[in-house]
């Protein structure tokens, strides 16, 4: 469909739903490709394509609320679905906290271009995803006795958002991501170590296409010989592309479903010290060509710089209409976009230089944290340094504690930024964390 013949049953879609008893509407028409190859021992293993579109709809139905979605975009069809709809919501119980947004937090913008799809996308032939995917393996095929299985594989999607609400919001986003990746595992002795190493970009000249098969085989290799080592406080070295195993805990505690159900940790603290002032960071939608980046929310807020976190004072919740409905607040976001962190000086290889002991943590094995108290408990992957060498691997064991003093322990952040994600967190060190053998 053409953004106009987008646009016409989107809103007719709307004004059909307020002609059959909605108070309010809001409509989503969305349209998505993706493709997927994987490939094993020199082999074709997956190859998937797929071009889907649905309409999602919203009904607010005397003080009731409800949410539909189909891929049926027929006219006639849709009439029936949208009918049907609304019949059924007039059972559910009246939630008066559900409404559409004020209309004048609406992005209201000519939607400037943030560079967030790469219009070749459709140019990319079958034939150089398959390749890409194949070379990625051959960087490692048969290149060690010790390999046991490679899996490599290429990805790519592409999708666009068209909203129209009936209190007058109308805007379309669109986006694109390519990404390549390998898993290798190895004969380890007694056990059989892995890893897996990615890439990822909005454009598909932009998206590193080399030494990520060659990265994920010397990561596994490096794990032969894991074993525990003694219990106790080690400085805590946690590597840029797994920090966010313990970030998502953080910023789960901000957002308005778990701050009203009395799940956060972080209730009541916007302004006070909650992280070591070596914490900085920004949420910043607007910026050119960001993983994250977007006009508009999934409300249609406009999109907004904020800071998050300021030399460890708390600046913001993430909060939607809904929520801030019913904890008596104005809204902010329910999302996060591209979390963007105030920098050090090192990289990794620096940060690993400068601590006496301590431990490398390059991957996370099950755990969990409580919502509402912030403690945790975490099986881990990494390696034991002393002198600021790598001495050997670690495993079996795991990290436990309290989110609180664990933020409140940052101790020095690197400046190795993650690129291949929104939230761009750099490796980080803690110190005086508690690791015992599981």
């Amino acid at each position: 469909m053409t953004q106009e013949e987008k646009y016409k049953l989107a809103k007719w879609a709307m004004q059909h739903a307020l002609d059959h008893g909605a108070d309010e509407a809001s409509i989503i028409l969305s349209q998505s490709k993706s493709s997927n190859v994987d490939v094993r021992e020199q082999k074709i293993d997956t190859l998937k394509e797929a071009i889907q579109s649905s309409m999602s709809v919203r009904l607010f139905v005397d003080n009731k609320y409800s949410a539909h979605r189909t891929n049926r975009l027929d006219k006639n069809e849709l009439a029936h679905f949208i009918e049907q709809a609304i019949a059924g919501t007039k059972y559910l119980s009246p939630d008066p906290f559900r409404s559409l947004p004020d209309a004048g937090l609406y992005y209201q913008g000519s939607g400037e271009d943030l560079g967030t799809v790469d219009q070749s996308y459709d140019t990319i032939d079958p034939k150089t995803k398959v390749d890409l995917a194949f070379q990625v393996e051959q960087e490692v095929y048969k290149k060690d006795d010790r390999i046991i299985s490679i899996t490599a594989g290429y990805g790519d999607n592409t999708s666009s958002r068209l909203m129209v609400t009936s209190n007058g919001f109308e805007g379309e986003t669109a986006n694109s991501n390519f990404s390549l990746y390998a898993s290798v595992s190895v004969d380890g002795g007694d056990a059989r170590p892995s890893e897996a190493w990615s890439e990822r970009a909005i454009f598909f000249e932009q998206l590193k296409k080399s030494d990520i098969g060659t990265t994920a085989l010397d990561r596994a290799l490096k794990k032969i010989g894991q074993a525990k080592i003694n219990s106790g406080k080690y400085t805590m070295l946690v590597e840029n592309k797994t920090v966010s195993r313990l970030f998502s805990p953080l910023m789960a505690a901000l957002n308005g479903y778990n701050i009203q159900q009395k799940n956060s940790f972080l209730i009541d603290q916007i302004g006070k010290q909650v992280a070591s002032e070596k914490l900085s960071l920004i949420d910043d939608p607007l910026i050119a060509g960001g993983l994250g980046s977007c006009l508009f929310d999934g409300e249609g807020l406009a999109s907004k710089k904020r800071q998050v976190f300021d030399r460890g004072f708390l600046g913001t919740y993430f909060i939607d209409t809904y929520y801030a409905k019913k904890l008596g607040v104005d809204p902010t976001t329910g999302e996060t976009s591209n979390l963007i962190f105030e920098t050090g000086d090192k990289d990794l290889d620096g940060l690993i230089k400068g601590m006496k002991r301590g431990i490398l943590v390059t991957g996370f094995n099950g755990g969990n944290t409580n919502g509402s108290t912030g403690d945790y408990s975490y099986g881990i992957d990494g390696f034991l340094i002393e002198n600021g060498e790598i001495i050997r691997p670690v495993s079996e064991m795991n990290i436990s504690g309290n989110m609180k003093d664990l933020w409140m322990s940052l101790a020095e952040v690197g400046n190795d930024a993650n690129l291949s994600s929104s939230w761009q967190t750099p490796s980080m060190v803690f110190e005086g964390v508690d690791f015992s053998g599981s």
